[in-house]
């Protein structure tokens, strides 16, 4: 009679332990939690790459600031005057009335990146 009761009460109480297992299992699995997953590896990621690039950064500073050193180079250089653009200060008439703003052998700068 002992034996039976033991085997009993051990076979619900796996039942119970396997039941809790599964139905964890199957909360873990729904879209919501995957998504909640998702989103919390992403933010992780995301700090990760963040203070690597701050890292790099840092790193990056103490390099310049050790070339600089060993350079001799003025930690504060002067900066060279302004350029004047010679297109738009130029007295001539344009030379095509079609486009007004063109001047030939202007020494205007092409570059799109320069002054930004």
């Amino acid at each position: 009679m002992f034996r039976r009761t033991f085997w009993f009460t051990a076979g619900a109480a796996a039942g119970v332990w396997a039941t809790t297992k599964v139905n964890r299992k199957l909360k873990q699995l729904t879209p919501e939690s995957l998504a909640n997953q998702a989103a919390g590896k992403a933010l992780e990621a995301g700090h990760r790459l963040k203070d690597f690039a701050l890292d790099v950064r840092d790193g990056m500073a103490q390099r310049e600031a050790e070339l600089d050193e060993a350079l001799g180079l003025n930690a504060n250089p002067e900066l060279p005057s302004p350029r004047r653009v010679a297109a738009l200060e130029n007295s001539k008439p344009p030379k095509y009335s079609k486009n007004p703003t063109y001047v030939e052998r202007s020494t205007y700068s092409y570059n799109r990146n320069e002054d930004h």
